[in-house]
């Protein structure tokens, strides 16, 4: 699904390097977890996937069902079948929030070459999901994210998941700022989306969300590169012993 190699990212405007020659092979139907300390550049990596600005890749490449991920525009990747859910959801004033779906919904399709929705197909569709998500008629009918609270505005971005249903979803530290039944219903969200076909790779610093996520593989990242793989228990690992006996075997 996702084959990263040799991947180095610097800044645009200052020569900080910040990925340095990330490796990863994500295949379809699989959920990835990467963990590290703070500053080991795991929000970076998902900016620089989903097309943000301000990074520069010096090497290395990406690519997204074989196709070059770094050569497209972030909308193409949209439409490819990338999906980012931020750690800090932006607010919308002035842009209704079942606007924005059915917007986001039929660009795509139209980029990918398909018949956009009709009003009643979306209607029926972002219901039932939002149902699901325990998100009511009321969050429907608001700006987006305006005046929800922390558990709503990830709730939320996991229903423009479910409704855009993209092949490789990145969540980067979905958990933040959740109390422990926002989380269960985040990840009750994500888990419905499972399947052989569409990959995960979820961002955190928590083994709290990966009791709910639970992952094929675990990967741990510091100073730039990947440093280790393995299964859940690596993550378990990690929350009984901390980084520092990882960081000290890389040394």
């Amino acid at each position: 699904m996702l084959e990263i190699s040799n991947l180095h990212v610097q800044l645009e405007e200052e020569d900080k390097k910040i990925l340095k020659g990330v490796n990863l092979s994500l295949k379809a139907g699989k959920v990835h977890a990467i963990m590290g300390p703070n500053g080991s550049g795991k929000s970076t990596l998902s900016y620089v996937l989903s097309g943000k600005d301000g990074y520069k890749v010096t090497d290395g490449s990406a690519h997204l069902e074989g196709k070059d991920l770094l050569d497209m525009e972030p909308e193409e990747r949209a439409a490819a079948g990338l999906f980012l859910a931020f750690q800090y959801p932006v607010e919308i004033p002035g842009v209704g929030n079942m606007t924005f779906l059915r917007t986001a919904v039929n660009s795509q399709r139209k980029l990918r070459g398909e018949s956009e929705m009709t009003a009643g197909e979306f209607l029926k569709e972002v219901r039932a999901k939002a149902k699901d998500l325990q998100i009511d008629a009321e969050m429907l009918k608001r700006p987006v994210n305006v005046g929800f609270s922390g558990g709503e505005k990830k709730r939320n971005e996991i229903l423009q998941m479910a409704m855009l249903e993209p092949k490789m979803c990145i969540l980067d530290e979905t958990d933040s700022g959740l109390d422990v039944d926002a989380m269960k219903l985040v990840a009750q969200g994500v888990n419905a989306l499972r399947d052989e076909k569409r990959t995960f790779l979820v961002i955190t610093h928590y083994q709290r969300l990966l009791d709910h996520i639970k992952p094929d593989l675990v990967h741990i990242m510091a100073n730039g590169s990947i440093i280790k793989t393995g299964g859940p228990e690596l993550a378990l690992e990690v929350e009984n012993n901390g980084y520092a006996e990882l960081l000290g075997e890389r040394a």
